[in-house]
């Protein structure tokens, strides 16, 4: 059997847990709700973030930015259930592209005013 040697190399690069199974009926399952909660908590959380960085009166800010970090911690929670249970998966960067960003980044503290 052919195999895509692109895709093989991005399975052994994902970082996964085995997956839990779910039924694969037309109606949402488990997956499918908690996937949907956490689009919605990353939102949520970015709306926030742009109010906070407007926000001109202290006492307001200060509530949003609690509503701000309960949020966050929901959709982290979110996050990790989803990891746990194989339904997220991340990629593993590669050596090579890492030290290229830092290298580049590197080169950028060289055009701060402060070094």
């Amino acid at each position: 059997m052919y195999q895509n040697p692109i895709q093989n190399q991005n399975q052994q690069n994902a970082i996964q847990n085995p997956e839990t199974q779910i039924p694969k009926t037309p109606q949402m399952n488990d997956r499918d709700f908690t996937n949907d909660l956490l689009a919605m908590e990353k939102y949520m959380t970015s709306s926030y973030c742009t109010y906070l960085h407007e926000a001109s009166h202290q006492a307001l800010y200060q509530d949003m930015l609690n509503i701000f970090t309960e949020t966050q911690n929901e959709q982290r929670e979110f996050y990790n259930m989803m990891f746990k249970k194989g339904w997220y998966k991340v990629e593993a960067a590669e050596q090579q592209k890492l030290q290229q960003s830092y290298q580049q980044f590197q080169g950028y503290t060289n055009q701060l005013p402060y070094q």
